[in-house]
């Protein structure tokens, strides 16, 4: 089978869940023999040079990347305003990529195209005038739920309209792009029963990101701090800002009122100056991880107070794979089978929260429980290999 991938954002390094998620699914789909194209956007924000990518990928997996400046601006943002589609959506199409693509498409005949994310399907159209192939889009996540989500605690008026009617263009994008393609591969259970509601006749397979397990120790660092809670993920994401914000503003006292000299570590990528400005003697700002080891096997209980967001949170995945007892919100692993009290904690009320931040904290054998039982589940339902399997027996059915 011949599978290309577009993807809007370079995998590699894989340090943000997006690129996570793109990287292991290339590397699954490498593993189950399948020949495969990759060809990726390189975004400025997201900027990742060819030469951090290993040589043996870019071999394998015929590996492609074009340089474009995708970042918001002020006139970008106006003009939209008379333009049916998201500024969201738009920011991803480009002559020089497309160009890109169809030079490929006419050197290659492939079986399947996997648009990685809603934000590659603007390119749907060139590839149905220069392919045969099935076109498949892999949901991340529901776009618009996340912008959802945030608008209602949106306070500005004017910025509360503006992404209101970005919004609304972005469900109709990804509602007409649901009906436009020959499959659709969601992340988690949850994201497929809303797209079967909202395109019922569309073709729909849940498949998880799954993760490579010998790449993941539960081995705890020589000066590892058993009095610690942490928080890692990209933070120019504004549900994690609001994850942040949540535990501070509801969590954070109380947790000090328990375990006084507990420390708060707040770890990831494009760190904004509001949060850095928090740092203290006890909230300590970890920014671009150079190996995300270094986070958990250095700190102690995993926090995913998530309010608002879509998909799968692949830091959970991660933690999980590390054997990291975590506290999350629902929301916040949504979409993962997980069992509460046996894997993690799954609480949303903040008093609760704290109480099994502390109990964690003071009683080393509920610890181990609930560190053994992520592992255990981590291996027995996230093995990249086997779950990318599901996905290519998906697609011998489709062509």
């Amino acid at each position: 089978m011949r599978v290309l991938q577009l993807c809007n954002k370079a995998p590699y390094p894989a340090n943000d869940g997006s690129s996570i998620a793109i990287y292991n699914m290339a590397q699954g789909l490498l593993a189950n023999q399948v020949e495969l194209h990759l060809l990726t956007i390189n975004t400025k924000k997201h900027f990742k040079s060819i030469k951090e990518t290993p040589k043996d990928f870019v071999k394998k997996s015929n590996y492609q990347a074009v340089f474009k400046n995708t970042n918001t601006s002020f006139f970008g943002l106006i003009r939209n305003l008379f333009s049916p589609k998201s500024y969201f959506e738009s920011r991803f199409y480009f002559p020089e990529f497309e160009t890109a693509l169809i030079k490929k498409l006419q050197e290659t005949s492939f079986d399947v195209i996997q648009l990685e994310g809603l934000f590659m399907v603007c390119y749907i159209e060139t590839i149905r005038k220069n392919s045969n192939a099935k076109i498949v889009l892999r949901a991340h996540n529901i776009e618009h739920l996340i912008w959802e989500r945030h608008i209602s605690a949106e306070k500005n008026p004017l910025k509360k309209a503006y992404l209101s009617l970005q919004k609304a263009r972005l469900k109709n994008s990804e509602i007409r792009a649901f009906k436009n393609v020959d499959g659709i591969i969601p992340i988690t259970s949850v994201d497929e029963k809303w797209i079967k509601r909202a395109v019922p006749n569309s073709l729909c397979k849940t498949i998880l990101t799954g993760i490579n397990l010998s790449d993941y120790s539960t081995q705890k660092d020589p000066n590892f701090i058993k009095n610690s809670v942490f928080f890692f993920g990209s933070m120019d994401w504004l549900p994690n800002q609001q994850a942040v914000y949540w535990f501070l503003h509801n969590c954070w006292e109380l947790t000090l009122k328990e375990v006084p000299e507990c420390n708060f570590i707040i770890a990831g990528r494009n760190i904004p100056r509001h949060i850095k400005q928090l740092q203290n003697k006890q909230i300590i700002i970890k920014e671009n991880i150079a190996e995300a080891k270094e986070i958990y096997s250095n700190y102690n209980i995993m926090l995913v107070p998530l309010q608002s967001g879509s998909g799968l949170r692949i830091k959970i995945v991660e933690g999980l794979a590390h054997g990291k007892a975590i506290v999350s919100t629902d929301l916040g692993a949504e979409g993962i089978p997980i069992q509460s009290n046996e894997n993690i904690f799954l609480v949303n009320e903040p008093k609760v929260f704290v109480d099994k931040i502390t109990n964690l904290l003071s009683d080393d054998v509920l610890l181990s429980k609930i560190e053994a039982g992520a592992r255990s589940f981590a291996e027995e339902h996230l093995d990249n290999q086997k779950i990318t399997k599901e996905l290519v027996t998906f697609y011998e059915g489709l062509v």
